[in-house]
């Protein structure tokens, strides 16, 4: 009798169980039909979710990257200042050949050859150093003019570095009202959320993405250019001393290749 209840128990147990198994069966393919497992996210799809503020973002990448090709092709050491060029014209100084040397300068135009064009202008040999404080003065102003003008194009890069993060803070302002507002509207589920928080932190980290390597590279180019004026101002001064006889042929010729050979 005991034997025959176990048994009975048994199928029991057996038949209720192959039941809801069979019930499971269709919803579970329901539910696998409903939602197709999730397929990764493209760099497009990234960029898409950041909303309409990730279009200025992806301007100030281009203009970073412009212009940093810009300054790694003109400042440097050969572009403003080429060394075949200083040492022909540090020979015409020391014979005092300025209209050979004006020639020159004024056929390889570059930042050191427009300070020394400028400076060979105002040479009269008639008058005290063959007037030297106005080839200074010259100089300076062109030297100054010249650093300007490629001042404008590193401070590019400051602007790029301080627009690009506060776009992104605009676009986690953005964000964040649009998860507010479905709050508002009664929507408290996450995936009503996610598309407000995904702009919000998408659009700060492109503005930070752009941000960082632009202040950088600032940095960067406006200390090579501040080196770089600084060397033209020093070997403009020595060819104009050589020029104008304040240094004997003798002892500037052995400070001239010391300080080319720099």
């Amino acid at each position: 009798m005991k034997k025959n209840l176990i048994r009975k128990t048994s199928l029991l147990v057996l038949c209720l169980g192959s039941f809801f198994f069979a019930l499971a069966q269709p919803l579970s393919a329901q539910d696998g039909a409903a939602k197709p497992p999730p397929k990764d996210k493209t760099l497009l799809d990234t960029f898409n979710a950041g909303g309409a503020l990730m279009w200025p973002i992806l301007l100030c990448s281009i203009g970073t990257a412009a212009v940093s090709i810009y300054c790694f092709m003109n400042i440097s050491g050969n572009k403003l200042m080429p060394k075949s060029q200083v040492e022909a014209i540090g020979q015409y100084m020391q014979t005092r050949d300025a209209s050979s040397a004006y020639s020159l300068c004024h056929n390889q135009p570059n930042m050191f050859a427009s300070t020394m064009a400028a400076a060979l202008l105002k040479v009269n040999f008639d008058r005290d150093l063959a007037n030297k404080v106005s080839m200074e003065q010259a100089a300076s102003e062109t030297l100054a003019n010249e650093e300007t003008k490629l001042g404008l194009w590193v401070n590019y890069l400051n602007v790029f570095a301080t627009i690009g993060p506060m776009l992104g803070l605009l676009g986690t302002v953005t964000g964040m009202i649009a998860s507010f507002d479905m709050l508002a509207a009664g929507k408290s589920e996450p995936s009503d959320l996610a598309g407000g928080i995904g702009e919000a932190m998408i659009t700060t980290a492109g503005g930070l993405f752009v941000g960082i390597p632009a202040m950088f590279l600032y940095f960067y180019f406006r200390n090579s250019l501040t080196i770089q004026i600084a060397n033209i101002q020093k070997r403009v001064t020595f060819m104009l001393d050589l020029l104008s006889g304040e240094l004997k042929i003798e002892g500037a010729q052995a400070e001239y290749e010391q300080d080319a050979s720099n």
